[in-house]
């Protein structure tokens, strides 16, 4: 029962109650609010990692396009050429050769 006043106590008891209950419930409210703010953070969250996805996706597509067109732009005689001397497979031959002049010379 409220203090006596002036007010009709009905009045002061609905007063009273109306701020309990205003009071109780802001708890509740603030951690809802605290519930939506972390679900939309986390929904952005999931939005910006996709979009990174999909561009580091079609950077990828677009190197590896570059790369197939070098393949095919390569003039295949330049492409021998410079994997026989990378590779030096033409040395045998080399090595055959100077030793056929050697032995020319010791006659």
């Amino acid at each position: 029962m409220a203090y006596p006043t002036s007010v009709n106590d009905q009045i002061t008891d609905a007063v009273t109650q109306s701020n309990v209950k205003v009071v109780a419930e802001a708890p509740a409210m603030a951690l809802g609010s605290v519930y939506q703010t972390m679900a939309h953070s986390t929904g952005i969250l999931f939005e910006n990692s996709i979009a990174a996805q999909q561009q580091q996706n079609t950077l990828t597509q677009a190197a590896t396009n570059q790369g197939v067109m070098q393949i095919y732009s390569v003039d295949t005689t330049a492409a021998a050429g410079a994997t026989e001397k990378v590779a030096q497979t033409g040395v045998a031959d080399n090595l055959t050769s100077l030793l056929t002049i050697l032995s020319a010379f010791r006659q």
